[in-house]
């Protein structure tokens, strides 16, 4: 008995069903009140065209079950959103979720306008080869729970991005494109033991019953070639066909297929070429490059993976009672305490309460050395306790640490489409559609003035100018390069603004927290009657004492060799502090405070130093013992950074809000001639202006924070990030480390990433227009086709790879 199918899932519908469902004003037949309710959704949503885009029937849906909703209702706890949703603003959240059910890019559009048009939600974006969906929603408007009940109810399931998930689905893609290669290339080895024979042997040396026998032996065992190892093919080329386009995957699948069941033909027919070899041949070395391809995009774009990998699950728990308990991160609480021994990995942001240790943030900053940290110094998660337990106050986890804003911003910078990949999909689309218009008349040519050729000479036209080359010049090598470049300690929040950093002119500098520290430090130790590091060592101890701003100048000196204890510490308001070391009093502060104290004037030697910056003295209330010049200094590397700017031929200005003469002062010390002090943000602003109404292209660096109208207007800009949430860092990179001394390599990086995509553009598309006449004249035999097509993408690959720092190359 005949049976309809349900318009929504194609389930036979019940003979006795009278439900149904009107779209394009016809009325179709659905099986259950289930897939009623879900079509009724799609289709009042205004969404429709899913059902024109579809490559296949939805799944067999319910109306939402009471367990359900009661699930979905428990994503809207804080505690438990604390792992994958990001406070954005006062009422602004952003969650990171997987899409379950996803099998086309219909399935991608629908859940993308569905979600996008509900009241509250300000966007959405899902990656489609990850299936990684960000949404950013008002909690105010509405609640995420409602979110996923609207996916759930067109017949999808959202949860929230978990890494092993991730490494569970890139494990099973891994192993399904090595199974298919394994069956192709198995194929290939065993046909190849059919057909070497006949090659070898002269004409009539072979009985006809055994030459029959050897090719329907070929046929049979391509079989799993054409149907198994070639689907993701016929698949890849049906969706694009279904959506209007000519994908590079569409000149293989007719290859292949017109190759195979020729073949069949002229050996059911006993007239014609047979090409079981070259079929099997050449879906081998294809689907090696692919999935050599698939392993070096895996490895290029691995920085944020590798960055969520960093925080561990557990921590240990350090309870009133003292004790110590496995606890997951995800329950940890702001203000719990927590104890991470050595060798273990930092699982939340934090202050040390207790203990001492050397901490390696090499993965987070690029810092190769590791940092010292002591009672309340700031500790981040994903960094490593090398040597001894720290006591650790926690203050941000989950989603709001420092490293999950790392992963967001890589995340948003790698799913962009950046403008040369998007040029290449575009002239790859129209390459295909060109080749199979050559293809078609290099047959007709080849069927008027010899027929046995035009079938061999045709495929080979297919096989060896497939696009494949072309679509990956591009994204393989932006993909390698920003990976590259968070290992350098700049996190990239665009990935195509490498394309614009290639071509940077000038480079407008800011001086406070950008070329120097934009805090005190000591620039001069003057002794007087004690030697400069003796009396340095005395004022570290004593200002150890003091949580005052400048107390921090003289702990960037690092410790003092000699663990001394002060007593009977005194704080005085005039300015200073004094205490007992080694049964001696010292006092340190202002020079007034010093001059106070001993009821004399200030020495005339240190008048002279005044106009370098603050001046601290210390003494042991007799005399002046020694004294030091606090002020904002150069960072060490800054020297070197501008003389390699310089000598790469780029501008330098200097543009600060400071006065004249330290911005002078700091000019001169770096040979920088375009000068601008007491630079107002609108005055900052008209100076970027008119440098790139000459035409030049303009680099931004400042701290992020007080530059951030002149870091949106420059071409490129880059945030000192370290002081700051770089979730919300106004620069198009953020300097992790604010270690000056890695841009030099990035705009290497940046500029040997423009040669790559070159190289790589110029070599398929040199290749393509060689390769086609040659194939169309008969020259290419289908064989040599697919080695051809084969090498052209893995040089692509390869060459891009060259990005990869080497320490990575490794693992390919």
């Amino acid at each position: 008995m005949d049976t309809t199918p349900c318009f929504h899932c194609a389930e036979p519908c019940p003979p006795d069903s009278e439900l149904h469902i009107r779209y394009h004003n016809v009325s179709y037949p659905v099986c259950c009140i289930g897939c009623k309710a879900v079509a009724e959704t799609i289709i009042s949503s205004g969404l429709d065209q899913y059902y024109a885009q579809r490559e296949k029937p939805a799944d067999r849906k319910e109306p939402l079950p009471t367990e359900l909703l009661e699930q979905l209702s428990l994503y809207d706890d804080t505690q438990l959103q604390a792992d994958f949703v990001h406070q954005t603003g006062t009422h602004t959240k952003e969650a990171a979720l997987i899409l379950e059910g996803i099998s086309c890019a219909a399935c991608i559009w629908l859940n993308e306008q569905h979600i996008a048009q509900l009241k509250g939600v300000q966007s959405v974006s899902i990656n489609y080869s990850s299936y990684r969906a960000r949404i950013c929603w008002d909690d105010s408007q509405i609640q995420l729970s409602t979110i996923l009940e609207h996916i759930a109810a067109i017949g999808y399931r959202a949860v929230p991005y978990d890494h092993a998930r991730d490494e569970v689905n890139w494990q099973k893609q891994r192993k399904s494109a090595l199974f298919r290669l394994w069956v192709a290339g198995l194929s290939m080895m065993q046909v190849m033991m059919f057909v070497v024979p006949i090659y070898l042997s002269a004409d009539g040396e072979i009985e006809d019953l055994w030459l029959t026998m050897m090719h329907w032996g070929s046929a049979l065992l391509t079989l799993p070639v054409v149907l198994y190892s070639c689907w993701p093919f016929y698949r890849n080329s049906w969706r694009d066909l279904r959506h209007g386009r000519a994908g590079m995957d569409l000149p293989v699948s007719l290859g292949v297929l017109i190759a195979f069941f020729a073949s069949v033909y002229s050996l059911i027919t006993q007239h014609g070429e047979i090409y079981f070899d070259s079929v099997s041949m050449f879906v081998f070395l294809l689907l090696s490059g692919r999935y050599l391809e698939l392993k070096a995009r895996r490895n290029a774009g691995a920085a944020a993976e590798k960055l969520v990998k960093l925080v561990p699950t557990f921590a240990h728990q350090l309870h009133s009672d003292q004790s110590l308990h496995e606890t997951a991160v995800a329950r940890l609480k702001v203000g719990d305490q927590i104890v991470v021994k050595a060798g273990e990995i930092i699982p939340i942001d934090g202050i040390v309460l207790d203990g001492n240790s050397d901490v390696n943030e090499a993965m987070l900053t690029g810092e190769s050395h590791p940092i010292q940290k002591t009672s309340g110094s700031n500790v981040t998660a994903g960094t490593s306790n090398l040597l001894s337990p720290l006591t650790i106050e926690v203050k941000l986890t989950g989603a709001n640490t420092r490293i999950a804003g790392m992963v967001r911003i890589l995340d948003q910078a790698l799913e962009q489409k950046p403008r040369l990949a998007a040029i290449a999909d575009r002239i790859s689309g129209w390459f295909v559609l060109g080749l199979l218009l050559a293809a078609t008349l290099t047959f007709w040519y080849w069927r008027v003035h010899d027929p046995v050729h035009a079938l061999p000479i045709t495929v080979a036209l297919l096989v060896i100018s497939c696009p494949c080359a072309l679509s990956l010049a591009t994204p393989t090598a932006l993909t390698a390069a920003t990976g590259h470049l968070a290992q350098l300690g700049l996190l990239v929040t665009r990935a195509n603004l490498l394309e614009t950093m290639a071509g940077v002119t000038d480079i407008v500098l800011d001086k406070t927290g950008t070329l120097t520290y934009g805090e005190p430090r000591i620039v001069r130790a003057i002794p007087l009657a004690l030697e400069a590091q003796p009396a340095l060592q005395i004022a570290q101890i004593l200002e150890s004492q003091s949580e005052h701003p400048i107390a921090k100048a003289f702990a960037h000196e690092g410790k003092p060799s000699a663990t001394v204890a002060v007593t009977q510490v005194q704080k005085h308001a005039q300015g200073g502090l004094s205490g007992i070391i080694d049964g001696q009093q010292y006092w340190i502060g202002s020079l007034t405070f010093i001059a106070n104290l001993l009821n004399q004037a200030i020495p005339h030697t240190l008048e002279q130093y005044e106009a370098e910056g603050s001046i601290i003295a210390l003494s042991d209330g007799n005399t002046w013992l020694a004294a030091f010049v606090l002020a904002d200094s150069l960072r060490p590397e800054a020297a070197e950074l501008i003389h390699k700017l310089h000598q790469s031929g780029f501008q330098l200005h200097l543009v600060s809000g400071d006065q004249l003469h330290p911005v002078n002062h700091i000019a001169e010390q770096l040979q920088i001639n375009n000068v601008r002090a007491q630079a107002t943000p609108e005055a900052k602003v008209a100076y970027i202006q008119a440098l790139q109404s000459s035409g030049k292209i303009v680099l931004m660096i400042g701290d992020g924070v007080n530059d951030a109208p002149v870091l949106a207007l420059a071409n490129v800009s880059i945030a000192m990030g370290a002081g700051v949430d770089i979730a919300h860092a106004a620069g198009d990179m953020v300097l992790l480390n604010n270690n000056l001394a890695c841009l030099p390599a990035a705009f290497k990086l940046a500029k040997k990433t423009q040669h790559i995509i070159k190289q790589n553009l110029l070599w398929a598309l040199l290749y393509n227009i060689a390769a086609l006449p040659l194939a169309a004249a008969g020259f290419v035999t289908p064989w040599l086709a697919s080695i051809g097509m084969a090498m052209s993408s893995l040089l692509v690959v390869l060459n891009a790879l060259r990005l990869i720092p080497s320490s990575r190359k490794k693992n390919l």
